[in-house]
């Protein structure tokens, strides 16, 4: 099972003493009390930090991240913000929506409100901005409340292809994707999204 880059931090300190745990366990069980846990919680991190290969969907907009529309708001400058709620089951790898150049990775410190919170757009959070075919297209990774840490991929000046991975937000959160002004979305509010298969544009 490939695992997502970016997560030795958390997963190897916990998978090393799992490991010494069950090996002191055959020395006195009373080690089982914390090698079973241990071992679960290794194991857990395991799926939640898994990271499948997928082949690319077809669209011009492609979803960023695995979860589900949480919402889709007109903003005043015109374009479509569809909001993306990653629960800690989902993927946690994010993708890119289209094929372009990054112009611009900005890391804002800011709070760790839940996701699903309406304020959580104030929380810790890294705001991407890609130079595509649809123009500038911007995409912002946000913190939750479990969630502190983001792991962008690539910096500015990197060539992107659509689908191809580009960050991670540890155990989940929220992905927010601005389509530009004339992009109707495809989704709705609730549907499932899968990173860089689910069409987010209607053609």
């Amino acid at each position: 099972m490939r695992l997502a880059r970016g997560v030795s931090p958390w997963l190897l300190p916990t998978a090393a003493t799992a490991a010494v745990t069950v090996l002191l366990t055959r020395r006195n069980r009373r080690w089982a009390l914390a090698a079973v846990p241990l071992s679960a919680l290794t194991g857990g991190m395991l799926w939640f930090f898994r990271d499948p290969d997928r082949t690319p969907g077809h669209g011009r907009v492609l979803s960023p991240a695995d979860g589900v529309v949480q919402s889709i708001d007109p903003w005043p400058d015109g374009r479509t913000r569809v909001a993306i709620f990653m629960n800690p089951l989902n993927v946690h790898v994010n993708r890119a929506p289209l094929a372009g150049n990054v112009t611009s990775v900005q890391h804002v410190a800011g709070g760790f409100l839940p996701a699903f919170n309406k304020d959580s757009d104030q929380n810790e959070r890294v705001v991407w901005h890609f130079e595509t075919a649809l123009g500038d297209i911007e995409m912002v990774q946000i913190a939750g409340a479990v969630a502190r840490r983001i792991v962008p991929y690539l910096s500015a000046g990197a060539k992107v292809e659509q689908a191809e991975r580009i960050g991670l937000i540890r155990l989940g959160s929220r992905v927010d994707l601005y389509l530009p002004e004339g992009i109707t979305p495809a989704v709705s509010v609730g549907d499932k999204t899968v990173a860089g298969v689910t069409r987010i544009d209607h053609g």
